[in-house]
């Protein structure tokens, strides 16, 4: 989304007041031909559709008619799969366009394009001459006209409600009469009244469907509405005819009420199916669209507070936040103390804190009062912009399931119309009114729609819990992968562990307590980032870890990989001034310990005659996630293996492979050696996922079957696995499986519904024992059913039994308690 300040040289919608400036399709399309605003509804991306690092992409949004652009439309007037191909083929068939991807599920449309050689008013032109309209994605107008959609919905709705319970009323006698009950006057009357009724219904209700029916006669092209608009005109011409001629052919009966009750039904689905789609699928695009369409901004002249559209927000602007606003881009709280929910960003339910000098990121909300923030970063430099990019891909991507009911969708629909006709051949002879009836029955009944929406919708709502949950999935193909993995493999440093080291034991020399030790220790530690240095700090007596303390140090030097040296002085005297190393064994000048299973941190001094002394050594251990063993536990139970792979010393992946209950486990494994591993399980028929950190794991991850990046600090663009766990628990991985697994059942409960819904129902169509209104009912509610079936994948994360009680079990054998970073100190013997 664009957050900068356009030129005001440029003739554009800069020219309007800030604020007011818009991107919306409401103007001429030719305002999104100004490359200021590309930015609202697209970002810089290579040839191949990937996006630009960093760098990169801010050259190409200094100059972007040079760079290939990846924009995301949202669409109109589309309903199906078939309209997804047409928009498609429409769109690669624009000289300049890359490629295009349409999904009929989020009805969004992926474009990669070159400004070189097209511009967004000429690709829009062409889904326009194809019977559909484009708006820029996360755009306010795009929404507003969602929800104008909506509205003529339901007021189509209505009125077809309306209508049908009136031509009831006036059929209601002919059902009831009696043979000479009901006089020919009077029942051409009441035929009469059905048809002024119905016709405001045909006009205002069905007037979508025909609309895009004629679009496709005119294009020479079937969609789902074709069918469905043939039988509404069929039923309406008919029964018309036989109000009019009621000696005519078609005079023996009227089908008002059948028509009116299969209009009202399939208004019904579809109204309800929209609906359901919102809270579904469209959990994607709620989150996506979370950033504000304006915020307050300070003007520096006068020093107030003005509203503006977020994406003119530029680096150094000066912004007030209110309650319950998302926070339009990074910076830092300059004025006010708040709460801020970054639960998106995190995957930490928990509202943060946030206090004068703190951090806030895009996306997040403000949750209890007004701040002002100092804007430090907008657009593609956020992670909330890379987020949404992950997500938009997924969104638009089509699993092989997909991919198949998109291939048949058009088949399908011709032969529909073929066994339609066919079937109204074969009544004809005996009675026309009848075989048209039968016809409208088969065109109705056999419409596709629950196929193509079986699986997209269920991958879409699955990704979109996920999302609320801090997992993003990048690729929706990777819930089928997983819902089939049997074995599951960790790395282990900041996967099964946490990014930081914990001190175990403190093994003083003579003379020196451990507490001493420490603070020595801690005076050089305190200078260094390296996490073995940290945890020395971290375990230090509190008085030892700033300033002012026992020891003062000069002359520090670290040596990169190996540790630290300076010049110590004790200000209390009892020590002379020395020399002291820490680090390594071989850095403080002494012999290292053979068999050590952890990681030895080492103190020396220079003795008298200038050879390092041992002064104590520290014991580090990486902090084992406090869930580990009951994940490990839990993901056994659920019938998947699990094994440890990691670059680290043997020893220690032992270690940490018995505490997380680990069974299998490999140490001292180089990238390729983790890759040969990997596809030794897979030659021997397992379906394997891997978990990772994301960033020295590349080749294992794209390697896998399906595989999990793991950790907050994942560069998402650069990110090659499939699932992006934002949050700081293992906990997601078991419960993304079980996930996985149930999408996968509701997939196939969805096709074979479809399938077995078209199975029983056309033969009855055929066979002329399914009226109209019945197979509108029918239509409408086998998609209806395949979109709330998919709606129960939107409760949540599903609770793992194995997980509770394997976090029971481990509580109870203090397994799942972590490492303490304070541990007890003991003075032992001399070293």
């Amino acid at each position: 989304m664009s957050m900068f300040r356009p030129d005001a040289s440029v003739a554009s919608p800069a020219h309007l007041p800030d604020g007011m400036a818009d991107s919306s399709p409401a103007a001429p399309p030719q305002l999104l031909d100004d490359p200021q605003e590309w930015l609202a509804f697209g970002r810089p991306c290579t040839p191949a559709g990937s996006p630009l690092s960093a760098h990169t992409a801010d050259a190409a949004q200094g100059a972007p008619e040079s760079s290939t652009w990846d924009s995301h439309v949202v669409l109109e007037g589309m309903h199906c799969a078939a309209c997804a191909l047409t928009i498609e083929d429409a769109l690669r068939a624009v000289p300049g366009v890359l490629q295009a991807d349409v999904s009929a599920a989020t009805r969004r449309a992926r474009v990669v394009w070159q400004p070189g050689r097209v511009l967004p008013s000429q690709w829009m032109k062409a889904v326009q001459n194809a019977g559909y309209r484009a708006m820029p994605a996360m755009d306010a107008f795009a929404r507003a006209q969602r929800q104008r959609e909506s509205r003529r919905a339901l007021w189509r709705w209505l009125v077809a409600g309306f209508c049908m319970m009136q031509v009831m009323m006036y059929a209601w006698p002919a059902y009831v009469a009696q043979p000479g009950d009901l006089s020919g006057e009077m029942e051409q009357l009441l035929r009469w009244a059905s048809w002024v009724i119905t016709l405001p219904m045909v006009v205002f209700s069905c007037g979508p469907f025909f609309a895009s029916a004629l679009r496709d006669v005119r294009l020479r092209r079937v969609s789902m509405d074709l069918p469905v608009a043939l039988g509404m005109a069929i039923t309406f011409v008919v029964s018309t005819a036989g109000t009019f001629d009621p000696s005519g052919i078609f005079g023996k009966e009227v089908y008002y009420d059948s028509l009116t009750m299969f209009v009202f039904f399939l208004l019904t689905g579809r109204w309800l199916e929209l609906r359901l789609r919102d809270r579904t699928a469209g959990a994607l695009e709620a989150v996506m669209n979370r950033l504000p369409d304006s915020v307050e901004r300070r003007d520096d002249a006068t020093g107030a507070f003005a509203r503006v559209a977020t994406r003119r927000l530029v680096v150094g602007d000066t912004i007030r936040v209110l309650p319950g606003e998302a926070f339009p881009a990074d910076g830092c709280i300059t004025a006010g103390n708040t709460h801020a929910d970054e639960a998106l960003l995190t995957g930490e339910s928990t509202p943060v804190a946030r206090p004068v000098g703190s951090r806030v990121t895009a996306g997040s909300y403000n949750l209890q009062s007004p701040v002002e923030v100092l804007v430090e970063g907008t657009g593609g430099q956020t992670r909330f912009a890379q987020i949404v990019a992950l997500m938009e891909s997924a969104s638009l991507q089509k699993p092989r399931l997909a991919l198949l009911a998109d291939r048949i969708a058009r088949p399908f629909l011709v032969a529909v119309l073929l066994a339609a006709g066919l079937a109204a051949a074969w009544w004809w002879p005996s009675d026309p009114g009848h075989a048209l009836m039968v016809a409208v029955a088969v065109l109705i009944v056999t419409c596709p729609c629950a196929l193509s929406l079986a699986t997209p919708v269920a991958m879409l709502t699955a990704a979109g819990t996920l999302a609320r949950h801090g997992v993003l999935v990048r690729n929706l193909q990777g819930l089928e992968a997983l819902a089939h993995v049997d074995t599951l493999v960790f790395d282990k440093t900041g996967t099964l562990t946490r990014d930081r080291m914990a001190l175990q034991v403190v093994r003083a020399a003579q003379g020196w307590t451990a507490d001493d030790a420490l603070a020595l220790a801690a005076a050089l530690a305190r200078h260094s980032m390296h996490p073995a240095s940290r945890a020395v700090v971290a375990a230090a007596p509190e008085s030892a870890r700033g300033p002012g303390g026992r020891w003062a140090v000069a002359h520090l030097q670290e040596d990169a990989g190996l540790g630290l040296s300076a010049a110590v002085s004790d200000n209390t005297g009892v020590v002379p001034d020395c020399k002291v190393w820490l680090g390594s064994a071989r850095h403080a000048g002494v012999a290292p310990q053979q068999g050590a299973a952890a990681l030895q941190v080492v103190l020396s001094a220079q003795g008298p005659d200038g050879v390092p002394v041992e002064l104590a050594r520290f014991d580090l251990v990486e902090d084992l996630r406090s869930e580990a063993p009951a994940v490990v536990a839990a993901l056994r139970k659920e019938g998947v293996a699990v094994q440890l792979l990691s670059g680290d010393r043997l020893a220690a992946v032992q270690r940490v492979a018995s505490q997380a209950g680990i069974a299998h486990a490999q140490g001292e494994c180089s990238p390729q050696g983790k890759l040969a591993a990997l596809r030794a399980l897979q030659a021997g028929g397992r379906q394997v996922a891997m978990v990772g950190d994301g960033l020295n794991d590349g080749p294992v991850l794209a390697g896998a079957h399906v595989s999990f990046a793991f950790g907050r600090a994942v560069p998402l663009a650069q990110s090659r696995a499939d699932f992006v766990v934002l949050g700081d628990s293992l906990a997601l991985v078991p419960q993304t499986v079980l996930l996985a697994r149930r999408t996968l059942r509701v997939v196939r409960q969805n096709l074979w519904w479809a399938a077995g819904y078209n199975a029983l129902c056309v033969p009855l169509a055929v066979a002329g024992w399914m009226p109209a209104w019945l197979a509108g009912l029918g239509m409408a509610l086998s998609s209806l059913l395949v979109v709330l079936n998919a709606a129960r994948l939107a409760r949540g994360l599903p609770a793992s039994p194995a997980l509770a009680d394997a976090e029971a079990e481990a509580s109870i054998a203090g397994k799942a308690q972590p490492l303490p970073l304070n541990p007890p100190k003991t003075t032992l013997e001399p070293v």
